[in-house]
């Protein structure tokens, strides 16, 4: 059988009953194909630009950036919500052009019904799908200026937490509770993000009225110079300790003020490690603290601990001298 007849056939087939459905299936498996290849080629640039970034930085789990440049962490954080954004603008272009293509394909004077039934809807619903597009531009502009990543700890106004994913109409966002929220992009009006650059540890330790305060401030910033001096955590504080003096008198108390400047992502790590050791500390120099009020995590205290407790890990130290090559 010759090409010429082999069309023919092919032909008759399409116009005859089993045609439209046939066509309707191509139609459904090229664009399930095109989807598929689409997404696998931003997950492929996705995974080798944050591969380089973890050869480049020698570490091999992405959590070890949080320790590494800030560079590094944004390049991982803004390729992943890029293309997260991208995977979910794929679907819906992809899903929009299929269902086009199927109506023109059952009934080719469907198309002009279906032009004018979109115009109808367009002009109907108008003012409620400006709320869509509102969403979708405002989720690219974040994500394109760089205003927040999947990884980032934010605050948006609505919740506050851990950005685990950023689609093109909302972002996900999950708080210390586990809770995870749906915020639509276009009702952020602002975003505070405590992930960028540095953050600082900020104790207000109160002591008794009657104390030393000079040896107490004294014993307070020996007490995190050492912790700042140490291997293990010499890498997550950017400066030296700060005090910063007396921050109020009260009858029974005095609150003083301690300072440190750390990577961005790891504040809550050194804070508790420093409240250990000031208590310890104070301890040592028979200051006894008076009694706190309970705590409870709330916004910018508790966003950051949505993670856990995650202590530095570091190789252990050879006493003995440099270990041999």
């Amino acid at each position: 059988m010759n090409l010429t007849a082999l069309a023919t056939n092919f032909t008759a087939f399409l116009n005859g009953p089993w045609g439209k459905p046939f066509t309707v299936v191509i139609i459904i498996v090229v664009a399930v194909i095109i989807r598929f290849i689409l997404q696998l080629v931003v997950r492929r640039v996705v995974g080798r630009i944050v591969n380089g970034v973890k050869k480049k930085q020698n570490v091999d789990d992405t959590m070890a950036l949080q320790a590494s440049p800030v560079a590094a962490v944004r390049v991982v954080q803004r390729t992943r919500a890029l293309g997260g954004v991208l995977n979910s603008a794929i679907t819906t272009l992809i899903v929009i052009m299929t269902v086009v293509m199927i109506i023109a394909t059952i009934s080719s004077a469907a198309t002009g019904a279906f032009a004018l039934i979109t115009a109808a809807l367009g002009a109907g619903l108008g003012f409620g799908a400006q709320n869509i597009v509102k969403d979708v531009l405002n989720g690219l502009a974040m994500v394109g200026e760089d205003q927040l990543g999947v990884g980032d700890v934010v605050d948006s106004g609505f919740a506050t937490g851990v950005v685990e994913a950023v689609g093109i109409r909302t972002t996900q966002i999950r708080d210390v509770n586990g809770t995870l929220w749906y915020v639509r992009n276009g009702e952020i009006l602002r975003v505070g993000n405590l992930s960028q650059g540095w953050a600082r540890v900020i104790i207000d330790l109160a002591v008794p009225y009657e104390s030393d305060i000079d040896q107490v401030q004294a014993t307070m910033l020996a007490t995190a110079v050492t912790l700042q001096q140490e291997p293990k955590w010499k890498r997550l504080i950017l400066e030296k300790p700060e005090i910063w003096g007396i921050e109020s008198i009260a009858a029974e108390a005095i609150v003083i003020r301690l300072v440190v400047k750390t990577r961005s992502g790891v504040k809550d790590d050194v804070a508790r490690e420093l409240r250990a050791r000031l208590k310890s500390a104070l301890d040592a120099m028979g200051v006894k603290l008076p009694a706190l009020n309970s705590i409870v995590l709330s916004g910018y205290e508790g966003a950051a601990s949505v993670r856990g407790a995650r202590p530095p890990k570091t190789a252990p130290i050879n006493r003995q001298g440099p270990v041999p090559k």
